[in-house]
């Protein structure tokens, strides 16, 4: 790769990385699962950035193969398989609210897939209607019917009648 565009593209990753890293983590809840999605995808962005970066919806773009590496690896069964006899004791963070997002990660776990990912690239992407359907490759009905769906089920989990509220800012009203 031309010294010009790879600068491109570590200046982009190095600005996205965090959110890609987060919107990972909440599809899947595993801290190591979501590294490996991020890296994948890293690697795909990578491969393809001459093309990549002439998208006009950069982040749409990388969003959709962050999505599919995450489906991806929800298809393999070995993903799944642990070795060992017992689990690891993993540290307890010493974070406010921790119950909360147990509780909100339990819910996003009992969300089928699509309805997964289209709650969190809305809501905790921040991503319009029209960029989530982009990053999806779907229509932006289906994005809305998935969404409205997934939060009658996390309500339903939660146990509130209320508004799930999850993001501030204009792409995160429902």
């Amino acid at each position: 790769m031309r010294p010009d565009l790879e600068r491109e593209y570590v200046e982009y990753v190095t600005a996205r990385l965090p959110r890609l890293h987060r919107t990972a983590y909440l599809l899947c809840t595993d801290a190591f699962q979501a590294d490996d999605i991020v890296q994948a995808t890293l690697t795909a962005l990578y491969l393809n950035w001459t093309r990549a970066a002439g998208a006009d919806n950069l982040d749409g773009y990388v969003h959709r193969i962050l999505v599919r590496r995450y489906l991806d690896e929800r298809r393999r069964g070995w993903s799944r398989v642990l070795l060992g006899d017992r689990l690891p004791d993993l540290p307890v963070p010493a974070e406010q609210g921790i119950e909360e997002r147990d509780v909100l990660l339990a819910a996003l776990r009992s969300l089928p897939p699509g309805q997964r990912a289209v709650v969190v690239l809305r809501y905790f992407g921040d991503l319009s209607v029209e960029a989530t359907a982009q990053a999806l490759g779907c229509s932006a009905g289906n994005v809305k019917s998935q969404c409205a769906r997934g939060l009658a089920a996390l309500r339903e989990v939660l146990g509130t009648g209320r508004p799930v509220v999850i993001a501030q800012g204009e792409g995160a009203r429902p």
